[in-house]
C-alpha cells in the first residue's frame, strides 16, 4: 500500500473528460459583459458566453452540477438554493475569519433575485468581513456579486439557477481574494529567451478543500498563451481510442485473466456504484486499477463534482479560450499500463481494490492484523493529506523531502515504477525546451503530473540543466 501511494501522483486521471469547457469567452451580442441571463424560458437555451468564465470554478466547488447546461435559464428552486448556501458556508467557514457580532435583523429569503441575494449575504454577515455592514445589497454590489443587466438589478424577478450560481460562486472568490487565500498549487516559473514558462505540478484528485484557487493562480492559467498537459483533455478521438485500450477485444474477459475470488470481490465491490457483471468483465485488470485507485482518493472534502486539478485548469483555460494541448498521448499512457504483466496486473488490481475497500478489506484478518492494517490506512491518509497541503500552500520543499521521486525511479525492478518516469521526463523537458526556445516573448503553461516536475530528473531540473532561469513563483 505505501509502494502504491508513492506513485499516485504521477498517474493521469486517463478516462475522465473536462467538466464544463467551452471555447466561447465573449458576451453575446446585446448582454453587457458580466451581466446574468435576464430571459426565463420553458424550453433549454445555451448557456450564455459570458457564463463560461464562473464555470470552472463553480463546479470544481461544487456549487451545482451538470444540470446547469440543461437547467441553467430555469428559476432556482429552494432545494438548490440551500445547495448554493450550504456550499458557501462551508467555503466561508475555511477563511477563519473572526465572527460578526452585530448579524442585524433577518432578511425575507425566497427564490426571487432579491431573496437568494439575501440569502447568500447571510452567509458572509456571519463573519466580521470589511464592509458587511452596509447591508445585503450594497455589500454584494461592493463585492462585485450582482452586476444587473445594465437597467436596474431587478431584485423582485424569479432567480434563475445561473445566476443564483454565479451570485454563490463571486461571493466565494471574492471574499478568498479580500483575505488572500485560496490554493496556491506547486508552481515554478522558468525563463529563457525572452519566452515564460509557468510549471504547475499537479495532483491528480480534488481532496482537502482544494477549492477555490488562489487570485494568483487563476490569473496565471487565464494570462497563458497556451495551456499544455500530460493529455489533451479535449481530444474526443484521444479519449475513444484510450477507453477501446480499457476493454478486452480478443474474445476473453476479466474472469479468464484474475483468480476468480479476486473476480468476485471486484464484481461485489463495483456492483454499489451502478456497474453489473456484464459491464465490469469487460475492462482490463489495469483499467479497473486505476479507478480504484482515484476513488480511493477523495474522502468528505472532497466536491460533489471531485474535479482533479488538472481537469479543472484545462476547463478554466478552455473557457477562456486559451489553446491547450497535450505533451503526451492517450495511446501511449495506456501503452504504460497495458504492457504490465498479467501477474502484475492481477497483483496491482488486488493492492488497488484493498485501498479502495479500507477497513472492509479486514473482516477476515485476526485482531491485531486488523489494527496493523488501520494504522496503515490511517498512515496513508496522512501521506496524501501532507501532500494536499503542500500543494496548497505552496510548499515546494516540503513535496519534494516527502515525495521520494528519486528512490522510485533507482527502483528499476519494479515494473510500473521504471514505465512512469523513465522516458517521460525527458520528452516533457524536451517539451518546455521547445516552448523556451520560440522567437518572440510568449507565456505558456505547463501542468503535469508533481511527481514529474520534482528530482534529478524532474522537469524543474532539467530546464536548469539546459541553463534556463527556473524558480518558484514567489508567494503573493
Amino acid at each position: 500500500m505505501k509502494r502504491l501511494l508513492t506513485l499516485l501522483l504521477a498517474l493521469g486521471l486517463l478516462s475522465s473528460t473536462p467538466a464544463m469547457a467551452a471555447g466561447a469567452s465573449a458576451a453575446p451580442d446585446g448582454v453587457p459583459e458580466g451581466a446574468e441571463l435576464t430571459v426565463t424560458v420553458a424550453e433549454p437555451t445555451p448557456l450564455p458566453a459570458w457564463a463560461y468564465r464562473e464555470l470552472a470554478d463553480g463546479y470544481a466547488m461544487g456549487l451545482f452540477g451538470d444540470e446547469i447546461q440543461t437547467h441553467h435559464s430555469q428559476p432556482v428552486t429552494q432545494v438548490q438554493l440551500d445547495k448554493l448556501t450550504g456550499v458557501v458556508a462551508g467555503k466561508l467557514a475555511l477563511l477563519e475569519v473572526p465572527a460578526n457580532p452585530d448579524k442585524g435583523e433577518a432578511l425575507v429569503i425566497d427564490t426571487t433575485r432579491g431573496g437568494v441575494l439575501n440569502a447568500l449575504y447571510q452567509e458572509a454577515a456571519a463573519y466580521a468581513f470589511p464592509g458587511i455592514e452596509a447591508g445585503p445589497v450594497d455589500f454584494m454590489r461592493s463585492m462585485k456579486v450582482i452586476r444587473g443587466d445594465g437597467t436596474g438589478l431587478a431584485l423582485d424577478r424569479p432567480c434563475t439557477l445561473l445566476e443564483a450560481a454565479a451570485f454563490a460562486n463571486r461571493l466565494i472568490l471574492n471574499l478568498y481574494d479580500g483575505q488572500n487565500a485560496g490554493s496556491l498549487g506547486l508552481l515554478w516559473k522558468a525563463e529563457g529567451n525572452g519566452n515564460t514558462l509557468y510549471l504547475l505540478g499537479s495532483i491528480h484528485t480534488d481532496r482537502n478543500n482544494l477549492y477555490p484557487f488562489h487570485r494568483q493562480l487563476r490569473d496565471i492559467i487565464t494570462g497563458a498563451e497556451l495551456a499544455a498537459f500530460e493529455l489533451d483533455f479535449n481530444s474526443q478521438e484521444g479519449i475513444d481510442e484510450f477507453t477501446a485500450m480499457q476493454t478486452y477485444s480478443d474474445g476473453t474477459t476479466l474472469k479468464d485473466h484474475i483468480d476468480p475470488e479476486l473476480y468476485q470481490e471486484v464484481v461485489n465491490a463495483l456492483a454499489p456504484l451502478g456497474m453489473d457483471e456484464a459491464q465490469v468483465a469487460q475492462f482490463k485488470p489495469w483499467a479497473l486499477s486505476n479507478s480504484f485507485t482515484a476513488l480511493s482518493m477523495l474522502d468528505e472534502t472532497a466536491s460533489d463534482n471531485a474535479m482533479a486539478i488538472d481537469l479543472y485548469v484545462n476547463a478554466r483555460a478552455s473557457n477562456a479560450g486559451i489553446p491547450v494541448e497535450g505533451v503526451e498521448t492517450y495511446a501511449f499512457q495506456g501503452k504504460i499500463f497495458d504492457d504490465l504483466s498479467d501477474e502484475y496486473q492481477e497483483n496491482y488490481l488486488a493492492m488497488t481494490l484493498a485501498m479502495f475497500q479500507g477497513m472492509d478489506a479486514a473482516q477476515d484478518l485476526t485482531e491485531e492484523e486488523k489494527a496493523a492494517y488501520e494504522a496503515a490506512l490511517k498512515e496513508q491518509d496522512a501521506i496524501v493529506d501532507s501532500w494536499m497541503e503542500q500543494w496548497k500552500t505552496r510548499d515546494t520543499e516540503g513535496f519534494a523531502k516527502a515525495y521520494p521521486k528519486d528512490e522510485l525511479s533507482a527502483n528499476p525492478s519494479d515494473e510500473l515504477n521504471s514505465k512512469l518516469f523513465e522516458g517521460r521526463d525527458p520528452n516533457m523537458i524536451a517539451w518546455a525546451d521547445r516552448w523556451l526556445k520560440q522567437e518572440g516573448s510568449h507565456t505558456g503553461l505547463m501542468t503535469v503530473g508533481a511527481g514529474h516536475m520534482i528530482g534529478n530528473t524532474g522537469v524543474v531540473q532539467g530546464l536548469k540543466d539546459l541553463g534556463y532561469a527556473v524558480e518558484v513563483v514567489s508567494l503573493p
